[in-house]
């Protein structure tokens, strides 16, 4: 089966929109092939305000969401795995979504074994993502 994560941030995103909200994107920055604004990322992290005001060209499929965005009067096409989502919400009241981290690249068919795989793989943060309120 698919992952339901680009439909979830697709469906949360209009209904933010429709209650006249700010849709906010949490994104893992060290995400494999995401491309944000560097200055701005922030213990790994960054907030993106997708608000129709805030971007041009916003393209949201089931692998990526891609944007141009305007960072300190500097215009950045913006690219962003699916994957690499945290969490979508509204800035006004923090309501929406927070996703379970994925893996930034899929584990290789004749790579280790279960047990191999375990003790080589990164940490885990411990807790949940943290939500920064951008002003």
């Amino acid at each position: 089966m698919n992952s339901s994560r680009p439909y979830l941030v697709r469906a949360l995103y209009e209904w933010i929109l429709d209650n006249q909200c700010t849709p906010y994107l949490l994104v893992n920055a060290e995400y494999r092939d995401t491309a944000v604004p560097a200055g701005f990322v922030e213990d790994g992290q960054i907030v993106l305000n997708l608000s129709p005001s805030a971007v041009r060209q916003l393209d949201m499929d089931n692998d990526r969401i891609c944007f141009d965005g305007r960072f300190g009067g500097v215009a950045q096409q913006v690219w962003i795995p699916v994957g690499a989502v945290m969490a979508i919400y509204a800035r006004e009241n923090g309501q929406g979504m927070v996703f379970e981290l994925e893996p930034s690249s899929p584990p290789p068919e004749d790579g280790p074994g279960e047990d191999e795989a375990r003790e080589s793989a990164p940490a885990r943060p411990e807790g949940r993502p943290s939500l920064k309120v951008v002003k």
